[in-house]
């Protein structure tokens, strides 16, 4: 081993004798020029950076001012006002009136039927309970009255409210069967007609709905039938 590191020293003094004297300060000076133009290609890349972005940037600004510039066009009679100033004259929904004193009113605006105390007797079909404003026409034939309102003017009897006693049912359409009070009612359609039928004794009671305004929600149609009885 001993030779061997002998062998390795020598070598490495033949070697750095070949080598000139060197001179610190000459790679000093070298390393500083070398650290100079790097900064130089630094601030000449930034700049050129910059320069690209800001192009960027006025290109498409530009581009975006045309295309605004073109959707501000009055187009097919369109108004060329501002969304927000259109959306500012938008009318709000409308809301229902207040429902007047005595009436009530649905969800849907409509004024639903007000049962009031019935103090006139209606011959063969008698009801404790009538619709408000809604009066018995005369002559009242047997086994059948015919209710309407006081401004009402025709003959059209689609337009009332009509009770018949029958002594079978009739067929209706879209029916809803109810029990209570020990009977069970029959809530449907005849005649494209809202209708409902409850059998009292031996006979059935039919009551015919007028179309129009006014709503006839299913409890209160059998509040009223079950109120009438047939003698």
């Amino acid at each position: 081993m001993d030779e061997v590191k002998r062998l390795l020293e020598g070598f490495a003094d033949t070697a750095a004798d070949g080598l000139p004297d060197a001179d610190i300060e000459a790679d000093v000076a070298r390393g500083r020029r070398a650290l100079r133009r790097i900064k130089r290609r630094r601030r000449v890349t930034g700049v050129l950076c910059v320069a690209a972005v800001s192009a960027a940037v006025l290109a498409v600004g530009n581009q975006v001012k045309w295309w605004g510039t073109g959707g501000s066009t009055e187009v097919a009679g369109g108004s060329g006002e501002p969304e927000t100033a259109a959306a500012s004259t938008t009318p709000s929904t409308a809301r229902p009136a207040p429902a007047k004193s005595g009436e009530t009113m649905s969800m849907f605006g409509a004024t639903v039927a007000e049962l009031v105390a019935n103090n006139k007797p209606w011959r063969t079909i008698d009801c404790a309970l009538a619709p408000k404003g809604w009066t018995a026409e005369t002559p009242i034939a047997a086994g059948r009255v015919v209710l309407s309102q006081p401004e009402m003017r025709t003959a059209d009897t689609a337009a009332k409210i009509v009770l018949q006693a029958a002594p079978q049912a009739r067929s209706l359409m879209s029916v809803r069967v109810t029990d209570g009070a020990g009977k069970t009612f029959h809530i449907g359609t005849l005649d494209g007609r809202l209708t409902g039928q409850v059998k009292l004794a031996d006979k059935w009671l039919l009551v015919q709905l007028p179309s129009g305004t006014v709503e006839w929600p299913d409890d209160v149609l059998r509040q009223f039938m079950d109120s009438c009885a047939i003698k």
